[in-house]
């Protein structure tokens, strides 16, 4: 009884204690997510109110699900040029009605259970992907880090960092902005070493009392957050938006709109399953969850919601442990947006534009490349390529042919066949193994035609060692047998599964047109100009008989297999 007691007094104590980390956790996400919703709106061409709208839904509607326990969901940057030209084309009060139906989409989609199928992920993608986020990320927030505004596109912020640094130099309010942004980045990095009970404060909130403090001292005019009235900003579509529905165009947006949202979302599960060692995403429900967040956005006209990896990883840095975490962030989204408006305008962008650097270097991760190069250097390849792929695209455009790239380097690996050739006194021996697949198609042929130059008067192939032999392999095989057979060259052929039981030179059943001793015969495929027919009364054969003497089976093993008393496999 009394260890019991001590038992439930210690789980008492550790619910408590996860209580406490959840909620300063939800905290450290609101402070990501923040920016992130204004910065995805305005980049969307929508107002920034929406972007919390969104960021709400997720938090409070997505959630609350228990699809994944520590994945957070919101408006995502890798919408946000989607989002832009749809709104440019159909505007915004369209918006709504598309990402209500691209909801309702994923919503059946999870229900049929097509979700798991994101599970098949490669590790080298999902790093790649996550490197791939963060770079850009980092790149753009460099700008709102000194009150200026990003350029565009990933490759426009890189190439622009020089004329950032000038401005900086020459404008003493961008150099406060910047250096309150690089302070935040400093304290994310070295807050947690602080002795005691000060670093369990989480360092982005030490950054915005802090940037709080700067920004209210005179003569300082750093630019900070501006929020207006979120109830006025809701958009319900109507009886017109609905009834554009018919339009081709439309349903077009719709469809794009569902694959790459729930691309994103359970891509990004995967990747944030791999950064702790919690409850795994449950990923048909967690497509539900984003069905019923993006129906829900829909009908209050707002942003598409996705999986979103900042605030995801944040999330799991912050120490999470469990879902009310995310579900908080977004009540506090909601509880400062709609009653500490102006307390939200005290905070100076450049401190949020610091907290999301900071997340953007743990999401690139640069130690993963390195330790990947000594591990395995075909996925180094792989991720090396996702990565710069999405930093020059886009982050679905990178992450497909990430998984192309995956496809091909397992094909290539499972792709091994081995193939020996040997001479002997009239004989060109090729024997084969392993797997045999149109990707080692050159190399087959290649020792086909070594066989078939060697000027033998008989060739033997063996592929009874063969684990699998695709279409295009057996067919340049037959193929050729039966061409050298034409030349009237002697050609024995053991294809994959046959009997290794020798039978005594000239038997029957082993001259029946080189089969296998003891085996059924082989099917053979019908080779135009080339089938058996009887010969006329005096004249010799057309074509050799199957009791042709040079069908008999060569039953002595290769040379160096003199150990073995079988056929070689």
């Amino acid at each position: 009884m009394v260890t019991g007691g001590a038992k439930g007094v210690g789980g008492k104590a550790g619910a408590k204690a996860d209580l406490v980390t959840d909620i300063t956790a939800s905290l450290v996400v609101f402070l990501v997510a923040l920016p992130l919703c204004i910065g995805v709106a305005v980049a969307s061409g929508v107002p920034a109110e929406l972007g919390i709208i969104s960021g709400v839904i997720g938090g409070l509607v997505v959630g609350a699900v228990k699809g994944s326990t520590l994945q957070v969901s919101g408006p995502a940057a890798g919408l946000a040029a989607l989002v832009a030209d749809t709104v440019a084309d159909v505007g915004v009060a369209m918006l709504g009605v598309i990402v209500l139906f691209a909801g309702l989409l994923q919503i059946v989609l999870g229900l049929v259970k097509l979700g798991r199928m994101f599970q098949a992920t490669s590790v080298a993608v999902v790093q790649g992907m996550l490197a791939g986020i963060g770079v850009p990320l980092m790149f753009s927030q460099a700008y709102p880090m000194a009150d200026a505004k990003a350029p565009g596109t990933a490759i426009e912020n890189m190439a622009g960092i020089p004329g950032l640094l000038a401005g900086i130099l020459t404008n003493p309010q961008a150099m406060i902005a910047t250096l309150l942004g690089i302070l935040t980045i400093v304290l994310s990095f070295v807050w947690k070493k602080v002795p005691g009970p000060a670093g369990k404060i989480p360092a982005a909130l030490v950054a915005v009392g802090i940037g709080v403090v700067v920004a209210a001292l005179p003569g300082v005019d750093v630019k900070t957050l501006q929020v207006g009235n979120l109830l006025a900003s809701v958009n319900l579509p109507g009886a017109e938006q609905f009834g554009a529905l018919t339009d081709g165009a439309i349903i077009t947006a719709i469809l794009t709109f569902t694959v790459i949202a729930s691309a994103e979302s359970l891509f990004t599960a995967a990747a944030v399953d791999r950064m702790h060692s919690g409850p795994r995403t449950r990923y048909n429900t967690e497509l539900v969850a984003q069905g019923v967040g993006n129906t829900v956005a829909g009908v209050l006209g707002a942003l598409p919601i996705t999986a979103v990896v900042a605030r995801s990883s944040a999330n799991v840095q912050a120490g999470a442990k469990t879902r009310l975490s995310r579900t908080l962030h977004g009540l506090w989204l909601l509880a400062f947006a709609l009653l500490l408006p102006q307390v939200l305008a005290l905070i100076p962008i450049s401190v949020l534009a610091g907290v999301l650097v900071h997340s953007g270097w743990k999401l690139f991760a640069p130690a993963e490349f390195p330790k990947m190069w000594r591990q395995d250097r075909g996925e180094f390849a792989v991720m090396t390529l996702t990565t710069l792929v999405i930093v020059a695209t886009a982050l679905l455009e990178g992450v497909l042919f990430g998984v192309a790239a995956g496809i091909v380097l397992a094909a290539l690996r499972m792709s091994q066949t081995v193939i020996r050739q040997h001479m002997e006194e009239d004989t060109a021996k090729v024997v084969m193994a392993g797997n045999a697949t149109f990707l080692r198609l050159p190399k087959v042929i290649e020792a086909l035609e070594a066989a078939a130059a060697s000027g033998k008067p008989r060739i033997r192939l063996d592929l009874t060692g063969v684990t699998h032999l695709d279409h295009a392999c057996r067919n340049q095989v037959e193929e050729f047998t039966a061409q050298q057979r034409g030349l009237g060259l002697r050609v024995e052929l053991l294809m994959p599964g046959e009997a290794k039981q020798a039978e005594p030179a000239g038997s029957r059943t082993a001259a029946s047109a080189g089969e296998a001793p003891g085996s059924a015969p082989l099917p053979r495929r019908p080779v135009a100009g080339m089938e058996e027919e009887p010969a006329g009364a005096g004249e010799p054969a057309p074509w050799p008989t199957a009791d042709a003497e040079w069908f008999y089976l060569d039953t002595r093993p290769l040379p160096e297999e003199q150990s073995r008393s079988s056929l070689l496999g």
